[in-house]
């Protein structure tokens, strides 16, 4: 396979794995923590009104979501790139933290939740991806 093409279907395979792995995370942890009384979360116009009766821990979920998503998405694009593996990991790690930057934008989420969320839970998860899938090293020949 070129490595053009092979680099491209290891990026949409990572964005795609970290991607079910995030919106698994958010659809099922109102199962684990719930939503606090009164929030609706079923479009975008009211989980932004929701954002007010959130409390601290309402917040684990979306973090570990996108912590989570952005290492499983980092570490398929490792494991499948036959070249530049970390690098093709660190890109699925700045498409996820572009996703972070525009769901600032719509969310209005607390200031101390966006900092924690863009310093901790893309480019660190991603590396953590890139370490896992062994892409600091040398592939074997």
């Amino acid at each position: 396979m070129k490595p053009g093409v092979n680099i491209t279907l290891a990026v949409l395979a990572g964005l795609v794995s970290g991607s079910l792995v995030n919106m698994g995370i958010i659809n099922l942890g109102p199962f684990v923590i719930p939503l606090p009384e009164g929030a609706d979360v079923s479009t975008m116009e009211s989980l932004r009104e929701s954002m007010k009766l959130f409390t601290p821990v309402n917040f684990i979920t979306p973090f570990l979501a996108h912590a989570l998503g952005t290492a499983v998405g980092a570490f398929v694009a490792a494991r499948l790139a036959a070249r530049h593996r970390a690098k093709v990991a660190m890109g699925v790690g700045l498409f996820f933290l572009a996703g972070g930057l525009a769901a600032i934008s719509m969310l209005g989420r607390p200031l101390w939740f966006n900092v924690a969320d863009l310093l901790l839970a893309y480019i660190p998860m991603a590396y953590l991806g890139v370490v896992l899938a062994g892409a600091t090293r040398p592939r074997p020949a």
